[in-house]
Protein backbone atom coordinates (compact mmCIF):
# COMPACT_ATOMS: atom_id res chain seq x y z
CA UNK A 1 0.00 0.00 0.00
CA UNK A 2 2.79 2.63 0.43
CA UNK A 3 4.10 1.98 -2.57
CA UNK A 4 0.86 2.86 -3.91
CA UNK A 5 0.65 5.97 -2.21
CA UNK A 6 3.84 7.29 -3.60
CA UNK A 7 3.42 6.06 -6.95
CA UNK A 8 -0.15 7.83 -6.85
CA UNK A 9 0.96 11.19 -5.20
CA UNK A 10 3.77 11.31 -7.79
CA UNK A 11 2.00 10.63 -10.68
CA UNK A 12 -0.24 13.55 -9.43
CA UNK A 13 2.22 15.80 -9.46
CA UNK A 14 3.25 14.86 -13.11
CA UNK A 15 -0.23 15.91 -14.51
CA UNK A 16 -1.41 18.62 -12.14
CA UNK A 17 1.84 20.68 -10.60
CA UNK A 18 0.85 23.10 -7.89
CA UNK A 19 -2.52 23.81 -8.90
CA UNK A 20 -3.85 27.39 -7.90
CA UNK A 21 -7.33 26.37 -6.85
CA UNK A 22 -5.89 23.44 -4.62
CA UNK A 23 -5.12 24.81 -0.51
CA UNK A 24 -1.75 24.27 -0.30
CA UNK A 25 0.10 22.85 3.45
CA UNK A 26 3.27 25.21 2.60
CA UNK A 27 0.97 28.21 2.23
CA UNK A 28 0.01 27.79 5.95
CA UNK A 29 3.12 26.93 6.82
CA UNK A 30 4.09 30.43 5.37
CA UNK A 31 1.86 31.97 7.45
CA UNK A 32 2.68 30.55 10.64
CA UNK A 33 6.43 31.46 9.98
CA UNK A 34 5.20 34.92 9.26
CA UNK A 35 3.77 35.55 12.52
CA UNK A 36 6.09 34.28 14.53
CA UNK A 37 8.41 36.20 12.59
CA UNK A 38 6.60 38.93 13.31
CA UNK A 39 6.69 38.56 17.12
CA UNK A 40 9.44 36.97 17.78
CA UNK A 41 12.29 38.88 15.73
CA UNK A 42 12.75 42.01 17.75
CA UNK A 43 14.28 42.84 20.83
CA UNK A 44 17.26 40.53 22.21
CA UNK A 45 17.82 36.89 22.02
CA UNK A 46 17.29 36.63 18.70
CA UNK A 47 18.94 33.64 17.97
CA UNK A 48 17.23 31.68 20.51
CA UNK A 49 13.98 33.24 19.80
CA UNK A 50 14.19 31.98 15.97
CA UNK A 51 15.67 28.84 16.86
CA UNK A 52 12.64 28.24 19.47
CA UNK A 53 10.06 28.70 16.60
CA UNK A 54 12.04 27.09 14.08
CA UNK A 55 12.00 23.29 16.27
CA UNK A 56 8.55 24.44 17.74
CA UNK A 57 7.03 24.54 14.32
CA UNK A 58 8.80 21.60 13.01
CA UNK A 59 7.44 19.37 15.82
CA UNK A 60 4.29 20.75 15.51
CA UNK A 61 3.87 19.46 11.97
CA UNK A 62 5.72 16.04 12.66
CA UNK A 63 2.98 15.25 15.55
CA UNK A 64 -0.17 17.02 14.09
CA UNK A 65 0.71 15.30 10.72
CA UNK A 66 1.16 11.82 12.60
CA UNK A 67 -1.75 12.37 14.70
CA UNK A 68 -4.00 13.32 11.75
CA UNK A 69 -3.06 9.79 9.97
CA UNK A 70 -3.97 7.78 13.34
CA UNK A 71 -7.45 9.86 13.43
CA UNK A 72 -8.11 8.82 9.82
CA UNK A 73 -6.99 5.20 10.83
CA UNK A 74 -9.29 4.56 13.03
CA UNK A 75 -12.04 6.45 10.74
CA UNK A 76 -11.37 4.21 7.55
CA UNK A 77 -7.73 2.85 6.23
CA UNK A 78 -9.09 4.14 2.83
CA UNK A 79 -9.65 7.97 4.60
CA UNK A 80 -5.64 7.21 5.53
CA UNK A 81 -4.52 6.08 2.15
CA UNK A 82 -6.43 9.27 0.40
CA UNK A 83 -4.78 11.36 2.77
CA UNK A 84 -1.36 9.91 2.76
CA UNK A 85 -1.88 10.24 -1.33
CA UNK A 86 -2.89 14.19 -1.09
CA UNK A 87 0.21 14.92 1.34
CA UNK A 88 2.32 13.28 -0.91
CA UNK A 89 1.27 15.16 -3.42
CA UNK A 90 1.61 18.20 -1.76
CA UNK A 91 5.24 17.80 -0.56
CA UNK A 92 6.32 17.07 -4.21
CA UNK A 93 7.10 20.48 -6.28
CA UNK A 94 8.93 18.80 -9.48
CA UNK A 95 6.25 19.67 -11.71
CA UNK A 96 5.81 23.21 -11.14
CA UNK A 97 9.33 24.01 -11.09
CA UNK A 98 9.81 22.83 -14.35
CA UNK A 99 6.95 24.27 -15.71
CA UNK A 100 8.39 28.07 -14.54
CA UNK A 101 11.93 27.38 -15.86
CA UNK A 102 10.64 26.42 -19.37
CA UNK A 103 8.58 29.80 -19.43
CA UNK A 104 11.58 31.76 -18.06
CA UNK A 105 13.41 30.71 -21.48
CA UNK A 106 10.34 30.90 -23.34
CA UNK A 107 9.65 34.96 -21.83
CA UNK A 108 13.43 35.51 -22.62
CA UNK A 109 12.60 34.59 -26.17
CA UNK A 110 10.38 37.07 -26.59
CA UNK A 111 12.16 39.82 -24.50
CA UNK A 112 14.69 40.39 -21.58
CA UNK A 113 12.57 42.11 -19.63
CA UNK A 114 9.82 39.47 -19.66
CA UNK A 115 12.56 37.04 -19.09
CA UNK A 116 13.71 38.62 -15.57
CA UNK A 117 9.40 39.05 -14.70
CA UNK A 118 9.38 35.54 -15.31
CA UNK A 119 12.65 34.46 -13.57
CA UNK A 120 11.64 36.76 -10.28
CA UNK A 121 8.97 34.02 -9.79
CA UNK A 122 11.45 31.69 -8.81
CA UNK A 123 14.86 32.91 -7.06
CA UNK A 124 15.54 35.30 -3.76
CA UNK A 125 17.95 37.55 -6.12
CA UNK A 126 17.23 40.87 -7.35
CA UNK A 127 16.72 40.24 -11.54
CA UNK A 128 16.07 43.83 -12.17
CA UNK A 129 19.93 44.12 -13.62
CA UNK A 130 20.31 40.72 -15.00
CA UNK A 131 21.68 39.85 -18.33
CA UNK A 132 19.75 37.76 -20.73
CA UNK A 133 22.55 34.84 -20.22
CA UNK A 134 22.27 35.47 -15.95
CA UNK A 135 18.10 35.31 -16.32
CA UNK A 136 19.48 31.44 -18.24
CA UNK A 137 21.93 30.55 -15.22
CA UNK A 138 19.61 31.75 -12.70
CA UNK A 139 16.65 29.58 -14.23
CA UNK A 140 18.90 26.64 -14.65
CA UNK A 141 20.46 26.48 -11.22
CA UNK A 142 17.14 27.09 -9.44
CA UNK A 143 16.11 24.11 -11.28
CA UNK A 144 19.24 21.78 -10.40
CA UNK A 145 18.76 23.18 -6.40
CA UNK A 146 15.05 22.61 -6.15
CA UNK A 147 15.19 18.91 -7.68
CA UNK A 148 16.90 18.03 -4.20
CA UNK A 149 14.09 20.48 -2.39
CA UNK A 150 11.36 19.84 -4.45
CA UNK A 151 11.57 16.07 -4.64
CA UNK A 152 14.44 14.01 -3.86
CA UNK A 153 14.47 15.54 -0.35
CA UNK A 154 11.07 14.96 0.37
CA UNK A 155 10.99 11.37 -1.40
CA UNK A 156 14.11 10.44 1.21
CA UNK A 157 12.50 11.79 4.33
CA UNK A 158 9.30 10.17 3.27
CA UNK A 159 11.87 6.70 3.22
CA UNK A 160 13.43 7.28 6.88
CA UNK A 161 10.22 9.26 8.55
CA UNK A 162 6.95 8.27 6.40
CA UNK A 163 4.81 11.40 5.42
CA UNK A 164 5.11 12.70 9.13
CA UNK A 165 8.81 13.26 8.07
CA UNK A 166 7.86 14.54 4.71
CA UNK A 167 5.64 17.10 5.84
CA UNK A 168 8.04 18.19 8.51
CA UNK A 169 10.96 18.39 5.95
CA UNK A 170 8.94 20.78 3.48
CA UNK A 171 8.57 22.84 7.30
CA UNK A 172 12.29 23.09 7.16
CA UNK A 173 12.33 24.09 3.86
CA UNK A 174 10.03 26.44 4.42
CA UNK A 175 11.55 28.14 7.48
CA UNK A 176 15.03 28.59 5.39
CA UNK A 177 13.52 30.05 2.66
CA UNK A 178 11.35 32.56 4.91
CA UNK A 179 13.65 33.73 7.26
CA UNK A 180 16.85 31.70 6.26
CA UNK A 181 19.18 34.43 4.58
CA UNK A 182 22.02 36.41 5.49
CA UNK A 183 20.82 39.39 5.41
CA UNK A 184 20.69 42.25 8.79
CA UNK A 185 16.87 41.27 9.15
CA UNK A 186 17.84 37.41 9.34
CA UNK A 187 20.81 37.12 10.25
CA UNK A 188 20.71 36.28 13.96
CA UNK A 189 16.73 34.84 13.67
CA UNK A 190 16.98 32.81 11.16
CA UNK A 191 20.32 31.32 11.83
CA UNK A 192 18.93 27.85 13.01
CA UNK A 193 16.57 27.30 10.54
CA UNK A 194 19.19 28.10 8.05
CA UNK A 195 21.73 25.22 9.81
CA UNK A 196 18.76 23.18 10.08
CA UNK A 197 17.93 22.98 6.42
CA UNK A 198 21.51 22.76 6.06
CA UNK A 199 21.49 19.04 8.13
CA UNK A 200 18.01 18.09 6.56
CA UNK A 201 19.11 18.56 3.04
CA UNK A 202 23.35 17.03 3.59
CA UNK A 203 22.33 13.46 2.38
CA UNK A 204 19.62 14.66 -0.28
CA UNK A 205 21.73 17.24 -1.90
CA UNK A 206 24.52 14.49 -2.49
CA UNK A 207 22.30 11.42 -3.13
CA UNK A 208 20.77 14.21 -6.02
CA UNK A 209 23.93 14.80 -7.51
CA UNK A 210 24.84 11.01 -7.94
CA UNK A 211 20.93 10.83 -9.48
CA UNK A 212 22.03 12.95 -12.12
CA UNK A 213 25.21 12.35 -12.79
CA UNK A 214 23.41 8.06 -13.51
CA UNK A 215 20.25 9.91 -15.50
CA UNK A 216 22.66 11.37 -17.72
CA UNK A 217 24.87 8.40 -18.26
CA UNK A 218 28.25 10.05 -17.31
CA UNK A 219 29.72 8.74 -13.78
CA UNK A 220 32.75 10.13 -14.64
CA UNK A 221 31.72 13.96 -13.86
CA UNK A 222 31.31 12.19 -10.01
CA UNK A 223 35.06 14.06 -9.72
CA UNK A 224 33.98 17.31 -11.08
CA UNK A 225 31.07 17.10 -8.47
CA UNK A 226 33.63 16.23 -5.81
CA UNK A 227 35.68 19.37 -6.57
CA UNK A 228 33.02 22.33 -7.21
CA UNK A 229 29.91 20.81 -5.08
CA UNK A 230 31.46 22.60 -2.11
CA UNK A 231 32.32 25.61 -4.19
CA UNK A 232 28.26 27.44 -3.23
CA UNK A 233 28.09 29.75 -0.21
CA UNK A 234 25.57 26.78 1.00
CA UNK A 235 26.87 23.39 1.69
CA UNK A 236 24.34 21.59 -0.20
CA UNK A 237 23.35 23.32 -3.13
CA UNK A 238 26.47 23.09 -4.85
CA UNK A 239 26.32 19.34 -5.05
CA UNK A 240 23.20 19.36 -7.64
CA UNK A 241 24.40 22.43 -9.46
CA UNK A 242 27.42 21.29 -10.04
CA UNK A 243 25.81 18.05 -11.54
CA UNK A 244 23.89 19.80 -13.86
CA UNK A 245 26.83 22.22 -14.79
CA UNK A 246 29.23 19.15 -15.59
CA UNK A 247 26.14 17.30 -17.53
CA UNK A 248 25.86 21.00 -19.73
CA UNK A 249 29.49 21.37 -19.69
CA UNK A 250 28.73 25.56 -18.03
CA UNK A 251 29.77 27.60 -15.63
CA UNK A 252 27.09 28.54 -12.81
CA UNK A 253 27.63 31.19 -9.83
CA UNK A 254 29.30 34.84 -9.21
CA UNK A 255 27.77 37.72 -8.16
CA UNK A 256 24.27 38.10 -6.83
CA UNK A 257 22.20 40.66 -5.54
CA UNK A 258 19.92 39.57 -2.59
CA UNK A 259 17.82 41.95 -0.67
CA UNK A 260 19.79 45.24 -2.01
CA UNK A 261 23.07 43.17 -0.85
CA UNK A 262 25.76 41.78 -3.37
CA UNK A 263 26.70 38.30 -2.70
CA UNK A 264 29.74 37.04 -4.66
CA UNK A 265 29.18 33.70 -4.95
CA UNK A 266 31.89 31.11 -6.37
CA UNK A 267 31.96 30.06 -9.40
CA UNK A 268 30.80 26.03 -10.35
CA UNK A 269 32.40 25.13 -13.87
CA UNK A 270 34.77 26.53 -15.94
CA UNK A 271 33.26 26.85 -19.28
CA UNK A 272 31.08 30.50 -19.76
CA UNK A 273 29.62 29.67 -22.67
CA UNK A 274 26.55 30.99 -23.98
CA UNK A 275 23.39 29.43 -22.28
CA UNK A 276 20.50 28.25 -24.56
CA UNK A 277 16.73 26.85 -24.65
CA UNK A 278 18.09 23.20 -25.63
CA UNK A 279 20.24 23.66 -22.22
CA UNK A 280 17.42 23.86 -20.78
CA UNK A 281 15.40 20.91 -22.71
CA UNK A 282 18.23 18.64 -21.71
CA UNK A 283 18.01 19.39 -18.09
CA UNK A 284 14.76 19.22 -17.96
CA UNK A 285 15.21 15.70 -19.09
CA UNK A 286 18.08 15.09 -16.85
CA UNK A 287 15.72 16.45 -13.59
CA UNK A 288 12.66 13.84 -14.91
CA UNK A 289 14.42 11.00 -14.95
CA UNK A 290 16.40 11.74 -11.56
CA UNK A 291 12.37 12.13 -10.36
CA UNK A 292 12.00 8.56 -11.88
CA UNK A 293 15.33 6.98 -10.24
CA UNK A 294 14.48 7.94 -7.37
CA UNK A 295 10.56 7.28 -6.93
CA UNK A 296 11.69 3.63 -7.99
CA UNK A 297 14.20 3.28 -4.82
CA UNK A 298 11.40 4.74 -2.81
CA UNK A 299 8.68 2.21 -4.49
CA UNK A 300 11.30 -0.66 -3.64
CA UNK A 301 12.23 0.33 -0.32
CA UNK A 302 8.58 0.95 0.49
CA UNK A 303 7.72 -2.63 -0.72
CA UNK A 304 10.79 -4.09 1.58
CA UNK A 305 8.97 -2.30 4.45
CA UNK A 306 5.65 -3.85 4.19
Amino acid sequence: MKAIQVLVGWLLDVWLGDPSWLPHPVVGFGKMIAGGEHALNKGTHRKMKGAILAITLVLLVFFATWGLLKLCTILSPWLNTAVQIILIFCCLAGTTLIREVREVFYALDRSLEEGRQQVARIVGRDTTQLTAQEVRKAALETLAENLSDGVIAPLFWYILLGVPGMMAYKMVNTLDSMIGYHSERYLQFGCFAARMDDVANYLPARLTALLMVLAAGKPRLLGFVRRFGKCHASPNSGYPESALAGILDCRFGGPHIYFGEVFDKPYIGTNDRELTTDDMKKAVVINRLSEIIMVLITLVLSCCTL
